[in-house]
């Protein structure tokens, strides 16, 4: 079982990162995947030390849309700095997260959509797969893949709340689709309805933490022990026991991002 998304070098974090790191192998975890924004360096600072408490971590490395504006007219300089982190972290399995965030518009819509893109280049240059966050923003999300080389670049749609439109459209793109603990919540029948329909060869689990606690821990901060609630009812979703979900995702897991 491995947590595919973890901010685990978030601030929330800090106090106690090793218990919650010995959480998660007691759950059974035999790795996490812990998201690095490459223009924050206490971030980056973070997730070495979550890298050195366990050797189940992998990182990676991208500027993320809410961090798009400063890089406004220089999109360049951003993808600059996530090849930076690539080349001295070994442990770096992807770029991202990127893309495209239209709910909040942190940054300028025009300089998410460059910084993206660019780091789309980025990503089909060394052949790394793409960690895409996108929100309200679907068609642009779609296009900017498509335009940056469909079939030559792969990844993962994180933490994924779209419809059953862009699942397929993920899908076509060739990526993997990943679920948080939001599958398990009470209002989110119309998301285990798209959950179920993405083939388990293309799925992978998430906690997206320290957000997006699952039931029954709603409320509280969020952990990767706890992607064993979303595992479960990814199972159930497709007639599957956990232990079969939980080998299935892993395998989509090591596909993807690799050891």
């Amino acid at each position: 079982m491995i947590d595919s998304h973890a901010h685990l070098a978030d601030e929330a974090y800090a106090a106690d990162l090793g218990e919650v790191l010995d959480r998660a192998r007691a759950r059974g975890l035999e790795g996490i995947l812990c998201v690095v924004d490459a223009s924050d360096t206490d971030e980056m600072a973070r997730a070495d030390a979550a890298a050195a408490t366990w050797n189940g971590v992998r990182t990676t490395a991208g500027v993320h849309p809410h961090r798009a504006a400063p890089f406004a007219g220089n999109p360049s300089a951003a993808a600059g700095l996530v090849a930076a982190r690539l080349a001295s972290d070994r442990r770096v399995r992807a770029i991202g997260e990127v893309g495209l965030d239209y709910h909040y518009d942190f940054a300028p819509r025009e300089a998410q959509r460059a910084v993206f893109a660019a780091q789309v280049a980025l990503a089909r240059t060394t052949g790394l797969p793409l960690v895409v966050h996108t929100r309200e923003a679907d068609d642009d999300t779609v296009s900017i893949l498509e335009d940056g080389g469909a079939g030559a670049i792969r990844g993962v749609f994180h933490c994924f709340s779209g419809d059953a439109r862009l699942a397929e459209r993920a899908l076509r793109l060739g990526f993997y689709v990943s679920f948080s603990g939001i599958i398990t919540f009470p209002k989110a029948a119309l998301l285990r309805e798209v959950a179920s329909t993405v083939p388990i060869e293309r799925t992978l689990v998430e906690t997206d933490c320290p957000y997006l606690a699952p039931v029954p821990h709603r409320g509280r901060r969020n952990e990767p022990a706890w992607v064993r609630e979303t595992l479960d009812t990814l199972a159930e979703l497709h007639g599957l026991n956990p232990a079969q979900a939980a080998a299935a995702t892993s395998r989509n897991y090591e596909r993807l991002f690799g050891p």
